[in-house]
């Protein structure tokens, strides 16, 4: 996987992130510090990639009439190109993201047209001068943005496109159900779940027991750790881990995994073999805890 473009399929979505230094008090009111900022798993990931050096980063995913036109300039301002398919009747994706002293957030998740995004918005055509495909895991958790995941899918596997898959949320991936959703990505060749995730799909309590197991059903594992950094497993084995960097004055975690995806991806399309991408995905990850909001912070070169 190295040369050519990114092609991201996945979601747009519309973050109001409130954080707040004390405990939610129920029932009154409690201070915070409240912004309105372009996000998305998906999205995220593309601005990452191009923020780490890829020249050629698409996105597909369909947003609401409502904003579309802001978040197709936020797109472009991050140097991606934006395939976006303009919902007439569902609003942009919302989500609360509540994000604690700690730099944790908590997310409430208005989907809105993100889980409309139809084979119809889809065109093989935008796999041309593409090496790799990326699937944003929201997409797999309704029917038809999940059809639509997989038509990507299928039509990379026949041109011999690499595919790697997100797999988004715990809580969502609890409702789907995990054979479900194995079943969906069984031709990818990259699953890149964070630990929480990693040990739903597999039932074991240790990552790197979960990432070995993963494995054996997608080739390539990267299982992100947080604060532990990520394990790397193919075949069935652990075969390397790469340690977080160290940073101070963390504020919100919100995108710190999609970061390490983008990041991941731009060094493994330049060239750099599974353990250095994972070292490039760990620091575009620390940068992206000190900003807050999933995406690069544009006033930083």
């Amino acid at each position: 996987m190295t040369g050519g473009g990114l092609l991201v399929v996945g979601d747009v979505v519309t973050d109001v992130v409130a954080r707040h230094c004390s405990p939610l008090a129920r029932g009154t009111d409690t201070s915070a510090r409240i912004r309105t900022l372009p996000g998305g798993a998906g999205a995220n990931v593309a601005c990452w990639a191009a923020r780490s050096g890829r020249p050629d980063v698409r996105l597909l995913a369909r947003v609401g009439a409502d904003s579309a036109e802001w978040h197709r300039d936020a797109l472009r301002r991050a140097g991606v190109r934006p395939l976006l398919v303009v919902d007439g009747r569902e609003p942009t994706a919302t989500v609360v993201a509540l994000v604690d002293s700690a730099a944790e957030r908590t997310f409430l998740t208005d989907s809105g047209a993100i889980l409309h995004l139809s084979p119809d918005d889809w065109s093989p055509s935008m796999l041309d001068g593409v090496a790799h495909l990326h699937l944003s895991g929201y997409l797999l958790f309704a029917a038809v943005s999940r059809a639509t995941a997989l038509l990507a899918l299928r039509e990379a596997r026949r041109r011999r496109i690499t595919v790697s898959v997100d797999p988004a949320s715990a809580g969502f991936l609890a409702e789907l159900g995990t054979g479900r959703f194995l079943a969906a990505v069984a031709g990818a060749d990259l699953l890149l779940p964070n630990a929480d995730e990693a040990r739903l799909l597999t039932g074991l309590p240790e990552p790197a027991e979960a990432a070995a197991k993963l494995s054996h059903q997608v080739g390539r594992v990267v299982v992100t750790l947080g604060e532990g950094g990520a394990l790397l497993a193919a075949g069935g084995a652990v075969v390397g881990h790469v340690p977080a960097v160290r940073i101070t004055g963390a504020v919100d975690s919100t995108g710190a995994g999609d970061a390490f995806t983008g990041g991941f991806l731009a060094a493994r399309l330049a060239g750099a073999d599974d353990m250095a991408a994972a070292a490039a995905g760990c620091r575009a990850g620390a940068e992206a805890v000190t900003t807050v909001g999933g995406r690069p912070d544009p006033g930083t070169p």
